[in-house]
């Protein structure tokens, strides 16, 4: 004779899996957006995605992942 209740439990596990799974974390502004229309045009004239990592790191110093640029692009190209 103990004081659980699954119905209870699992309802409240599943309440605050929903209230994690909410965040929405596509609001924030990428530090690549200060650059987006040198980017888009970089990417337009044919540089590659790890052409435009190299342009950022040595003009704007904005070091960031080859997979940021890739996904950045494919958002916003």
């Amino acid at each position: 004779m103990s004081d659980f209740d699954v119905q209870t439990e699992l309802a409240a596990l599943q309440a605050q899996t929903r209230s994690i799974r909410k965040r929405n974390y596509s609001q924030r502004k990428s530090r690549l957006d200060k650059y987006q229309f040198q980017l888009l045009e970089l990417h337009r004239a044919g540089a590659t995605a790890a052409e435009i990592q190299r342009w950022l790191r040595a003009n704007k110093r904005c070091s960031v992942v080859h997979s940021t640029v890739q996904r950045w692009l494919k958002k916003h190209g």
